[in-house]
């Protein structure tokens, strides 16, 4: 079973969405189209997916095998004074987030981040022995460099099926990408909209987007407005496309039911010279996590 044949490559993304929203929002995706599904432990909302999935279901929209449903572990953060998960501490948290997504397995688990140095190959370990007992379809990471990967291949240890990192044309990861791709390891984009004037405006959605970034993408002479004008599409079509064109899964994340049609909405392309065009915008990390980029960490 090849991931890159069953992901479906635009998704729901439920970060900093309430379990209500999440709710609300899971079952809306589905009456649109959606069958991907993102969430995470550390979101706290998979009890609210798991209630849009259930009421999607009864009311005929869909059937679980034709969802695609992500859920990640986070490892622990020394830093952020948390212990970093070993083998039977991965084991009980996937158990904890099947119970609350009220699924009989899950469609593609992740460890959040490279954070846990010390027992980051018994944590692979895991999710490998929970795919060999079809607990789950396929086992990922996010936010894993090269080197993290590298590890893995050194042990003789299979590669992860997905790599979820941040990606938009501000943080486009060359090489990083360049890599996965050689090893086969598919790609999904997160924060794929981070370039939009709206993006992350509510009290508390904190990142390292700066005030030159902001004034960037509000000028007249953005790149992004003059495309998406070219192409008569919104901004977030656009940068959604460029990231779809490389063959990327998305998770764009709305709250907005009209965004949410739009999202999904993609009947053009961006020519060759466009997308080169865009290339030239990238200006190297990530700008989503608020306490520095997680591809940096050793």
């Amino acid at each position: 079973m090849s991931i890159h044949s069953n992901i479906p490559q635009i998704g729901l993304g439920t970060y900093m969405m309430s379990p209500e929203e999440a709710e609300e929002m899971t079952y809306e995706a589905i009456k649109v189209g959606y069958r991907h599904i993102d969430t995470a432990e550390v979101y706290r909302n998979e009890k609210g997916v798991a209630n849009g999935i259930k009421k999607a279901i009864n009311e005929g929209l869909t059937i679980r095998s034709d969802l695609f449903i992500t859920t990640k572990v986070f490892p622990g953060n020394e830093m952020w004074g948390q212990e970093q998960k070993k083998y039977d501490d991965v084991i009980e948290a996937f158990e904890k987030s099947l119970a609350r997504l009220e699924l009989d397995y899950i469609d593609l688990y992740l460890i959040h981040s490279a954070h846990a140095n010390n027992t980051r190959i018994e944590q692979w370990k895991a999710l490998l022995d929970l795919k060999s007992d079809k607990k789950i379809h396929f086992a990922g990471v996010a936010n894993w460099n090269i080197k993290h990967i590298q590890e893995l291949i050194d042990l003789d240890l299979p590669t992860p099926d997905t790599n979820q990192i941040e990606l938009h044309p501000w943080a486009q990861q060359p090489e990083l990408v360049q890599f996965l791709n050689s090893k086969d390891i598919h790609i999904i984009a997160y924060s794929s909209l981070v370039p939009l004037s709206t993006w992350r405006k509510k009290e508390g959605e904190n990142s390292l987007k700066t005030r030159e970034l902001e004034d960037e993408v509000k000028s007249a002479n953005s790149i992004f407005k003059q495309l998406a004008t070219k192409y008569s599409v919104s901004e977030s079509q656009l940068l959604l496309q460029w990231a779809l064109q490389q063959n990327y899964a998305v998770l764009p994340k709305t709250i907005k039911i009209p965004r949410l049609r739009e999202n999904f909405d993609f009947s053009f392309s961006i020519q060759d010279s466009d997308m080169d065009m865009i290339k030239l915008e990238n200006k190297g990390g990530g700008i989503t996590w608020e306490w520095g980029d997680p591809l940096l960490v050793d």
